[in-house]
Order: structure tokens, then sequence, then C-alpha cells
């Protein structure tokens, strides 16, 4: 569930191995809204196969073109 391009799946499920933490903190999920079988993963700027060169993928967390990627950036925390 973690891996769903849904937003609030995506922010769920991080006690991998520990999941009483995501039960403590209101992020456990069960299963996706739309089921296992037809679950969309990934992020949607990075579904292109152009996308899955190691090249690309290197330079992707570096990129300004990633729109919504969920990334930790520096001026959200400001």
């Amino acid at each position: 569930v973690h891996h769903s391009a849904t937003p609030r799946e995506t922010n769920s499920n991080f006690g991998f191995n520990l999941p009483w933490w995501d039960r403590w903190f209101g992020t456990y999920r069960a299963e996706p809204a739309a089921g296992h079988e037809n679950m969309t993963i990934g992020i949607e700027q990075f579904r292109d196969p152009r996308e899955l060169r190691l090249d690309r993928m290197l330079v992707q967390p570096f990129r300004e073109d990633a729109g919504a990627y969920p990334l930790g950036r520096r001026e959200a925390a400001e």
C-alpha cells in the first residue's frame, strides 16, 4: 500500500516490520481502496518507460519537473 499512487495510501504503512507504529500514529492501511490487484503504484511523473533508465533514475530526486513527487524539499520545511 505504501507504494500506491493515491496520496492517502502512499503516506501510510511506514513501519515495515513494526506495524504497531502505523497503528499508533494512524497511518496503517490494511488494503488499498482499489484492492491489491488493481492498485496503481509509482509516481505519476516517472511512469514513462524512458524514466526507467539508470541515468534518469539517478537524477529524479534533483529534477525541478518532479511536480508532486513527495520529496522533503527545503522550502516546505521553512
